[in-house]
């Protein structure tokens, strides 16, 4: 925080306390504790950017105690469009984008499949929900691993963001953050 405003955080990933692999509703509504690990909401998040624009700060950890963060610009759409993300500025920081790899990326859960892959559900396939697109980029609210697993196919349903670490290194932790552009 300081004098003029701070960060509002909108996840939290980092001892696998709670289990992401939830259904559309807990996701629009949010779920966890504040204190711990937690999902804020969709419809929270959107209704706090209704007035104005904000950026987004995503911070990861690998298991090496490395952390990358990156900030853009962004736009959460609203429950008509499943809160499709678009990202609406550069890139900054060290970590390379690996969301909304297309302009307009809605919100997919297992239950409700808004992903760009028309013979898959990402969401089942890789666990959570996320912006999937096409299922290989990012997703931040995978399976926590306090290990890293032996096996590729259960590597993939972890916490990953394959422009840092790759498609297979499930991540130590993960946080979003927003704020105002303008503060």
């Amino acid at each position: 925080m300081t004098a003029e405003g701070g960060w509002t955080v909108v996840q939290r990933r980092k001892d696998g306390s709670v289990d992401f692999d939830q259904l559309w509703e807990s996701y629009e509504n949010g779920f966890g504790k504040l204190n711990g690990e937690f999902w804020l909401g969709l419809l929270k998040v959107h209704q706090i950017m209704e007035q104005e624009q904000y950026i987004m700060h995503i911070e990861l950890q690998d298991w090496e105690q490395n952390i990358q963060h990156m900030e853009v610009n962004f736009h959460l759409g609203g429950p008509s469009t499943a809160y499709a993300l678009q990202l609406t500025g550069s890139v900054a920081g060290g970590l390379k984008n690996a969301l909304c790899e297309f302009r307009v990326q809605p919100f997919s859960t297992r239950d409700r499949d808004e992903d760009l892959k028309s013979d898959v559900n990402c969401a089942k396939l890789l666990s959570g929900g996320w912006w999937f697109s096409t299922c290989g980029q990012s997703n931040l609210n995978g399976k926590y691993f306090n290990y890293i697993p032996r096996h590729r196919h259960e590597r993939k349903q972890g916490i990953f963001w394959k422009t840092w670490r790759g498609r297979y290194y499930p991540l130590k932790s993960s946080t979003i953050k927003i704020r105002p552009l303008k503060l």
